[in-house]
């Protein structure tokens, strides 16, 4: 069978998309790509076995395998080791350790399990996203194919074995694509509404797309019958599809892949099947020969484009050139990993690989491989007989071949030889001649045969080099231009970033403008610390390290437990300060709140036994009267229940004040309707009123976002690539936040005293670094910030004392 072009064209559709959304955010729904790869892979590979078991009469699991493992082991293999020593010479070792995590998970094909249990978002590029996120593909696609073939192959064993060449093997596959699709499909469904993030990265709900290609494969003697004319109209009807479901899916939309990855897969399967019978010129827009070669490389593509991504946020500035640049850095890289890696070693004899005949037989997964064909059985050797006068055997060297000289197929033939291709030679018959012997003496003289020992050595040695020559030949100019270009493109990486690292920005003469603080107010000496920050060059000695408390994260907050789905927060176990103290205070909320527990911690440690403070909330769940969405299901079952017993704690114990925080982030409620700004700062106002504590009620603001620290902090970067501006939705919460307590007489605790400069957030302040990730306060940074909350709350008591009642 020939190669179908238009496979590769759809392949690098899809790796083209998928590259411009994660690179550019272009197109929105460019993630589907892979959806219509694993729609490819099901056909493609389902087709083979089928094949196999027409041709062969059984499919042989470790040709399957090995032809797998050639075709992706080394590019992974090289992948994963050059992205995780970068990890190690760029980022902090916490870092460079979840990497190398993550490249054990990759190579040993749980990446979607990995990445499912750490909880991550796919869809929130703000994470400091691992570069090898993107195997997570690579896992569902092996987890698939470590069943599939073997669950035909038993059942096969149940039908006639004069049927398992001719329909039955399809009928076989077909039966068990409807049964996957059915279950893969409902169960998809089921998990995209409820759990979106173990959805997305599940085997279970990603089979069905594989099973549509199978079931594709299956009914191919079938599509054949469609006329050519009716087959290009499906095949465009099916890449208008792709693209429509490419450009318009959103990636934040519920209920992926069950249903929407529906939309991109069933067009790849239309194109596909319109492709059996639809001629190549007819669907030129893509079987053009750039779409072919970038399908035929759109693996390595595909595997080399989100580390350098991820890569070139942490190194590259911002500027107009650094997405042009970036997507020529995947490409350079992709294409060189593809002629210098995944060729050549796919066809390695040493691997157990043959030089594919023709260029055709280079694309991933063609027709028919030049491996596939049936070896040949090794040759017999004619027994030593006596008396044998040297035979005339049959040879298979090109007439004009002289001795010493060694001929292999694709070789260049020598000048005796004839420029067309010649016939094998037979000398004479096989079977070898007797001659009478004249005797000399009584006892018969047998005459010594003639056995060829240099002939079959030489013959021996050229049957291993032969294969290794011929495979050198093939690839090396190729491998050659692709290391110059590599080469070549790792210079212009280097010397961009040492002419483009960004420079902080000066402190401004003058301050803010604002009027002197008084005294009291240390408000002045944070400023100071985060000035000095905003205008480093180089990374202060940090205590502790960045790498510390990225590696701690939540982890070290005394208050952990208080904020845990579990078990149910003892009061008395979160309660700091002296038991008779005569002020108590509580804080509530989110994460938010649990990361300012430190500094309520230390207030009431260092009060000298006048205050206590008890910190209750829940990590994910938002102190308001509705109930904001969340990933994780313990949260959302616990949530509504631990903002009522918050409640019931403050209503038994009485406390002077109530200190809330929640995230400055957008939301959606329960059943998906989106929250603005004002919609959750009513609902916050609405939660606290249930207090019954008008005036008394202290909204701490929520830290503006800072940089992710995994991507921004590296080992030759500036600090001031990990500084950030103050975003529109955080002055939104801000402002809404300020009218809400005006209203109701209660007070704001300005966080942009502790966390920004002149609108400048940067990542430490003094010797402390502010954040572990985006969103929360170190515990280091939290307690030392107990001297600014004591002035700020004595303010506030003293503005509560003069409000009038009521």
């Amino acid at each position: 069978m020939p190669l179908r072009r238009d496979i590769q064209g759809l392949r690098a559709l899809a790796v083209l998309a998928v590259i411009g959304a994660h690179a550019a955010g272009w197109p929105r729904g460019g993630f589907a790509g892979v959806d219509v790869f694993f729609v490819i892979s099901g056909f493609v590979i389902t087709g083979m076995l089928l094949r196999e078991q027409h041709e062969a009469g059984r499919i042989r699991l470790s040709r399957f395998y090995g032809r797998r493992a050639r075709r992706l082991v080394p590019a992974a293999l090289v992948t994963v080791g050059a992205v995780v020593g970068t990890a190690y010479a760029l980022f902090g070792r916490a870092r460079a350790e979840q990497i190398l995590w993550d490249g054990i998970s990759a190579l040993l094909l749980v990446s979607n399990w990995r990445f499912t249990q750490q909880g991550t978002d796919y869809f929130d590029a703000g994470d400091a996203v691992s570069p090898l996120q993107n195997f997570w593909s690579l896992s569902v696609e092996e987890q698939f194919y470590l069943v599939w073939p073997g669950l035909l192959i038993v059942s096969l064993l149940f039908v006639p074995a004069v049927a398992r060449r001719g329909r039955a093997a399809a009928a076989v596959a077909a039966g068990w694509a409807v049964v996957v699709i059915a279950a893969s499909f409902g169960w998809a469904l089921l998990q995209g509404s409820s759990a979106p993030t173990a959805a997305y990265f599940s085997t279970a709900t990603r089979a069905w797309e594989f099973a549509l290609g199978a079931l594709l494969a299956a009914g191919v003697p079938l599509l054949r019958r469609l006329p050519a004319a009716l087959g290009a109209l499906l095949a465009w009807i099916g890449v208008a599809g792709i693209v429509a479901s490419l450009v318009l899916i959103d990636m934040t939309a519920v209920g992926f892949p069950g249903p929407w990855a529906a939309a991109p897969t069933l067009a790849t399967a239309l194109a596909l099947a319109g492709g059996v019978t639809a001629p190549p010129r007819a669907l030129f827009l893509w079987t053009n020969p750039v779409a072919v070669v970038v399908g035929n490389a759109s693996y390595s593509l595909y595997l080399w484009h989100f580390p350098v991504v991820v890569f070139a946020a942490a190194l590259l500035p911002a500027s107009p050139w650094s997405l042009p640049l970036t997507l020529a850095i995947i490409a350079v890289v992709g294409f060189a990993s593809y002629a210098i890696i995944e060729q050549p070693l796919r066809y390695a004899p040493f691997l157990g690989g043959r030089v594919p005949a023709t260029a055709a037989a280079d694309a991933e997964e063609p027709a028919v491989e030049a491996s596939d064909a049936a070896e040949p059985a090794p040759p017999a050797v004619a027994p030593v007989v006596p008396v044998v006068r040297a035979p005339e055997i049959a040879t298979r060297r090109p007439a004009g071949w002289q001795p010493g000289t060694r001929y292999f197929p694709g070789s260049p033939r020598t000048a005796a030889q004839s420029a067309a291709a010649e016939p094998v030679e037979v000398v004479a018959a096989s079977v070898p001649e007797v001659v009478p012997v004249e005797p000399v003496s009584a006892a018969p003289v047998v005459e010594a045969p003639r056995v060829p020992s240099v002939a079959m050595a030489d013959s021996a040695a050229g049957a291993i080099a032969a294969p290794m020559a011929a495979w050198r030949e093939r690839f090396r100019t190729q491998v050659a231009l692709a290391a110059a270009g590599l080469v070549a493109a790792a210079l212009l990486v280097v010397l961009v970033v040492q002419v483009q690292q960004p420079r902080p920005l000066p402190p401004t003469a003058g301050g803010t403008g604002e009027a002197a603080p008084a005294i009291e107010d240390p408000t002045a000496a944070l400023q100071a610390d985060l000035a000095a920050a905003v205008s480093a060059t180089a990374w202060p000695d940090l205590h502790p390290s960045i790498d510390e408390v990225m590696a701690q994260s939540s982890g070290a907050n005394p208050a952990h437990d208080c904020f845990a789905p579990t078990p149910q927060p003892d009061a008395a176990a979160c309660t700091w300060g002296s038991g008779d103290a005569p002020r108590h205070l509580y804080l509530v909320g989110d994460s938010t709140a649990m990361a300012y527990a430190p500094a309520l911690k230390a207030l009431a440690e260092q009060s000298g036994g006048a205050i206590r403070v008890t910190t209750v909330g829940l990590y994910g769940c938002r102190f308001t009267d509705v109930l904001v969405q969340n990933d994780d299901p313990a949260v959302m079952q616990a949530c509504t229940q631990r903002k009522n017993d918050v409640a019931a704690m403050i209503a038994a114990d009485h406390p002077e004040q109530v200190l809330v925080s929640n995230a400055y982030t957008l939301g959606r409620t329960a059943d998906g309707r989106d929250l603005s700004a004002a919609d959750l700062i009513a609902a916050e106002a609405a939660e606290m009123a249930r207090y019954g504590m008008p005036g008394r009620i202290v909204y701490l603001e929520a830290p503006p976002e800072g940089a992710p620290l995994g991507n921004c902090y590296t080992r030759v970067g500036s600090p001031y690539a990990c500084a950030t501006s103050i975003t529109p939705v955080w002055r939104d919460m801000q402002a809404a936040t300020a009218a809400a307590a005006a209203a109701s007489g209660d007070r704001v605790v300005d966080a942009l005293a502790f966390t920004c400069w002149q609108d400048v957030c940067p990542a430490f302040a003094g010797t402390l670094p502010i954040r572990y990730d985006q969103t929360h306060l170190t515990v280091d940074y939290a307690a030392h910030l107990a001297p600014y909350l004591r002035w700020a709350l004595d303010g506030a008591a003293a503005a509560g004392a003069q409000a009038p009642p009521g």
